[in-house]
């Protein structure tokens, strides 16, 4: 047994405790948690180390592109999505594969550093599982399918073993699970999107679907036109006459076609209305909101104080280093702290590691509580008497592992 004794310790899904101790077996996995006073004695004999700062559990990076790290820094943003998404394809269609795979490594390196032990990975190549797994990372990798025109989607769905096999090999770690998703509500068919959604519930998977980004997304979904109509036309040659749109806002559409449930991760909600939130909290989605990502590309944030008088279970992801700075959790905690100063700081932490356990469906991982292995990492220095605001405020801080969850990570 080990014991660690910290200023204090942000426990995830509890109160944060001031002068705490948290005790561990050697496979990392907590065996109590409580109060220094309390614990230590009845631990008495176990190794003890001190940590002059705040104790937290590994962070929950709930949706990153780890694909698109070799992206950082050469797409601008700002003008909208589909003109951002439009550079995106350009500048990657000129990587060769290994600046991927470096790329790819370097971000996984940068998630170790930050302090994150679970993702959710948004993919089309597969290209990170393998060293995902390698370091030890837990969570869920979405594999995303596009396809606005049927019968070519179903055929890429029959191939998606194929693709797998292919590109994978054998499934590295059981610890990711595995989960074909659609990308959006408009660039995958209906009923391809009905398929995967009603599959995931019945295999006990989580599933991902980019809802209600930006403000092209709702113009289509509800009208059939806007700059997402023109850029099918211009970029896919597709008629306009041959697209289908549902007629419907995004978050209504994403209700009819089984996109919504306590299985199915709603992503960004940036240009979500409150009604629409209402309907999502009362089918039960988690929510992961992407805020950097979000103003960089959109120059706007979620609806937060709605999404939380919604009631709404929220946590937080990065996106991809093609709209961000970093894949930092807590200093997208950060940005949400700087802009809605009402929010409390422990509730903001917890959406970087409880609330994104929830939302991939890890109890293990998130929260320093009795069988959970999260991981622990410290950010040194005085708390003061908010542990929590003081996290925020040292998001620049170094962070040092105290227990790694996997011995694989270096």
């Amino acid at each position: 047994m080990r014991a660690v004794h910290a200023d204090a310790i942000v426990t995830g899904d509890a109160e944060t405790l001031r002068d705490g101790a948290v005790i561990v077996d050697d496979t990392g996995t907590v065996v109590d948690v409580g109060l220094a006073g309390n614990l230590l004695p009845r631990h008495a004999g176990a190794a003890v180390e001190r940590v002059r700062g705040v104790l937290l559990p590994g962070l929950v990076n709930a949706h990153t592109h780890l694909e698109l790290s070799a992206l950082r820094g050469r797409v601008p943003g700002g003008a909208g999505f589909v003109p951002w998404v439009e550079q995106l394809i350009g500048v990657r269609a000129e990587l060769r594969p290994e600046e991927d795979a470096e790329a790819i490594g370097k971000a996984v390196d940068e998630l170790d550093a930050y302090g994150t032990v679970a993702v959710g990975e948004v993919t089309n190549s597969l290209t990170a599982v393998r060293t995902l797994a390698r370091r030890g990372f837990v969570g869920c990798i979405f594999h995303e399918v596009f396809g606005v025109e049927r019968d070519g989607l179903e055929r890429r769905m029959a191939g998606l073993a194929g693709f797998v096999d292919e590109n994978v090999g054998a499934w590295p770690s059981a610890e990711l699970a595995y989960a074909p998703t659609a990308h959006t509500l408009y660039t995958t068919h209906p009923d391809v999107v009905r398929r995967l959604f009603r599959e995931a519930r019945e295999r006990g998977l989580r599933a991902s679907v980019h809802l209600a980004e930006h403000p092209a997304e709702r113009r289509f979904l509800e009208h059939g036109d806007g700059p997402i109509a023109d850029w099918y036309e211009s970029r896919l040659k597709l008629r306009r006459d041959l697209l289908e749109w549902p007629g419907v806002s995004p978050v209504a559409f994403a209700a009819e076609v089984g996109a919504l449930g306590p299985h199915v991760l709603a992503v960004h909600l940036t240009d979500a209305r409150p009604d629409e939130l209402d309907l999502v909290a009362r089918r039960g989605s988690p929510v992961v909101l992407c805020p950097r990502s979000n103003l960089f590309i959109e120059t706007r944030l979620p609806p937060l104080l709605a999404m939380r008088a919604a009631g709404l279970s929220l946590a937080l992801g990065t996106d991809s280093l093609a709209s961000n700075a970093s894949l930092d959790v807590l200093s997208e905690a950060r940005a949400l702290a700087d802009r809605f100063p009402t929010v409390p700081a422990r509730d903001l932490v917890r959406m970087a590691t409880w609330e994104g356990a929830r939302a991939l469906g890890r109890a293990d991982v998130g929260r320093v509580a009795p069988g959970a292995r999260p991981g622990l990492f410290a950010i040194d220095g005085d708390p003061g008497d908010a542990p929590d605001a003081f996290v925020l405020r040292h998001t620049h801080a170094p962070r040092r592992w105290i227990v790694r969850r996997s011995q694989e990570s270096s």
